[in-house]
């Protein structure tokens, strides 16, 4: 069986390419957490509003076109 003689501590499969790995990783890491308070600070002005829906929901029949009446408008 041959030896393995291409061994190398600072091979991409060795120290360095832990490192490459481990630095990618907190990149995308660093990127995703900066998008996720960018929108979160985007939407915390943006509140849920319930005034679309109108009247009572106890009146609305499972098979109705005026369903549309009582769903939930989009967004302005």
């Amino acid at each position: 069986m041959a030896e393995n003689t291409r061994r190398g501590l600072f091979t991409l499969s060795g120290i360095t390419g832990m490192l490459i790995a481990t630095v990618l990783l907190l990149s995308i890491l660093a990127v995703l957490v900066t998008l996720a308070i960018q929108t979160q600070q985007a939407q915390a002005t943006n509140f849920y509003d319930p005034a679309p829906i109108v009247g009572s929901l106890d009146n609305v029949k499972t098979t109705s076109k005026a369903n549309a009446d009582f769903a939930f408008k989009p967004a302005k």
